[in-house]
This record gives C-alpha cells, sequence and structure tokens, in this order.
C-alpha cells in the first residue's frame, strides 16, 4: 500500500494560500468603492422614497395616482434595466459619468421599496394618534414630525435593513457599465490570470462579511429601538 503524500498534500495547500492572497491582495482595495456606491445609492433611495412614501398622506387623487405609478413602474423594471437606461439614455443626455449613472440607477430603483416600507410603517401607526395630535393644535406636518414618525421608525428599521443588504449585493450589477468595484475588480483578477474559482469564491466570501456585519449592525438598532409592547394600530386613510 503506497504511503500518504503528506509532502504533497502540505505544497498544495501553500499554493493555495498564496493564490488566495495575491486574489484578496487584488480585491480588497475595490471593496470602498462598493462600500461608497452603496452608502450614496441608499441615501438616494431614502430620500427619494421618503417622499414619495409619504406624498399619499396628502390624499389628494393626483398625487396618490403619481406616487403609485412610481412605485409600480420602478419595482416592476428590472435594476439591469435601470442602469442601461440611466447611462445609455439619461447618462448621454445630461453627460453622467460611470459612477453618477451607477449610483442614480441603484438609488431610484431602491426608492420604490423605500417608499413602500415607509408608507407602510406610517400606516401602521393608530389613527387615533393623529387625532390626538390635531386635538392639540398640531398641524399634519406637525403631528407626522413629532408624533407618527418617531413611532414608524422602529416598525421601519427592520425591512430598511433587509433593502440595505440587498441594494449591497446589487451594487455589484454597476460592474457592467465598467464601474471598478468588487464584482468588477473579480472580473478583471479573472480575465487576467484565468482563476475563475478561487476568484469567485473570495469574492463571494467578502460580500458574505460585509452582509453579516450589516445584519449584527442592524440587529443590534431593532434591539436598540425595539419598545416593550410596541405595535401597530392600523392608521387609514
Amino acid at each position: 500500500m503506497p504511503a500518504p503524500r503528506v509532502g504533497g498534500a502540505i505544497d498544495f495547500l501553500a499554493e493555495q494560500g498564496t493564490l488566495a492572497l495575491n486574489i484578496l491582495k487584488f480585491l480588497l482595495p475595490a471593496v470602498p468603492a462598493t462600500i461608497v456606491i452603496t452608502l450614496l445609492s441608499f441615501l438616494l433611495a431614502l430620500i427619494l422614497g421618503a417622499a414619495v412614501g409619504l406624498l399619499p398622506l396628502c390624499r389628494r387623487p393626483f398625487i396618490l395616482f403619481f406616487t403609485r405609478v412610481y412605485v409600480d413602474v420602478l419595482r416592476g423594471v428590472p435594476l439591469l434595466v435601470h442602469i442601461f437606461f440611466i447611462y445609455f439614455g439619461l447618462g448621454s443626455i445630461l453627460n453622467l459619468d460611470r459612477f453618477s449613472a451607477g449610483v442614480l440607477a441603484v438609488g431610484i430603483c431602491y426608492s420604490a421599496y423605500m417608499a413602500e416600507i415607509i408608507r407602510a410603517g406610517v400606516l401602521s401607526i393608530a389613527q387615533g394618534q393623529f387625532e390626538a395630535a390635531a386635538s392639540l393644535g398640531m398641524t399634519q406636518w406637525q403631528s407626522l414630525r413629532h408624533v407618527v414618525l418617531p413611532q414608524a421608525v422602529r416598525t421601519i428599521i427592520p425591512p430598511t435593513a433587509n433593502e440595505f443588504i440587498a441594494c449591497l449585493k446589487d451594487s455589484s450589477l454597476v460592474s457592467i457599465i465598467g464601474l471598478r468595484e468588487l464584482t468588477r475588480a473579480g472580473r478583471e483578477y479573472y480575465s487576467q490570470f484565468f482563476v475563475d474559482f478561487q476568484t469567485w469564491l473570495l469574492v463571494g466570501l467578502i460580500y458574505l462579511v460585509m452582509t453579516l456585519a450589516l445584519t449584527r449592525v442592524a440587529r443590534g438598532l431593532e434591539r436598540r429601538f425595539a419598545v416593550k409592547g410596541f405595535g401597530g394600530g392600523g392608521y387609514r386613510r
């Protein structure tokens, strides 16, 4: 019976370890770009989503129709199509660079999801909260700012955290327009050295580490803002 080739196994592991380090050295400098793209895109999504999500409170038919169309159209079109449309269409008209077009596309697409989350969070607050604020002489904006939104934030945090994690992963799609982030760096390494399995394994592991870290942060925020016995009340327009 032949003896086990311990030396060969050690050499193989050492070779794979060296290869992994080389790939990580190539990939890690692209991580900050992924984080910046995600943060800016999601900030834009929050601003647009809050504006569109709160507009239905004015109860005007035209605005209700506009917000419904905005959400349905943006959610019904794949993010990749958003990126192509803004980069090759709107981007050529407004002379947008790749970074601006990518952030704009991801941010606008995710604003539709955030609008629904914010709208649902506000609607979860009991109608009596609005009536109590009105009885104190508050305007609708004052009751929204000082009474409703502070409570709605607690219900908005968990789905918002999920959308942020999804936005982080979907930011990889901007690599299709040549924007260099983590996925683009993985494609560049593969095209130069033809190392496919190890490259994409490490790309996936880096995304996994970032999403797990974000998940822990989100759970911490949920515990921080959790209120014992808190629940929605069913505010209806």
